[in-house]
């Protein structure tokens, strides 16, 4: 018998990581092994660009004028 398993929301940095690894090449890895399949420094570079990309989107907000 198959298991029910409940749906997860994503949440906004669960949808940005899912586009890193798209961008980087991993989604196949991902898919295959989930993401603890994922070396240190494959799962390293993610967080790596997560962080830049919040940084850069936070700066973004921050320096605009109305």
């Amino acid at each position: 018998m198959s298991k029910n398993k409940k749906k997860k929301i994503l949440t906004e940095n669960d949808i940005m990581k899912y586009e890193i690894a798209q961008e980087l090449g991993l989604m196949d890895k991902v898919q295959k092994y989930g993401w603890g399949g994922l070396t240190a420094k494959e799962a390293g570079k993610i967080g790596g660009i997560m962080t830049s990309k919040k940084k850069k989107k936070s700066k973004g907000v921050e320096n605009e004028t109305v």
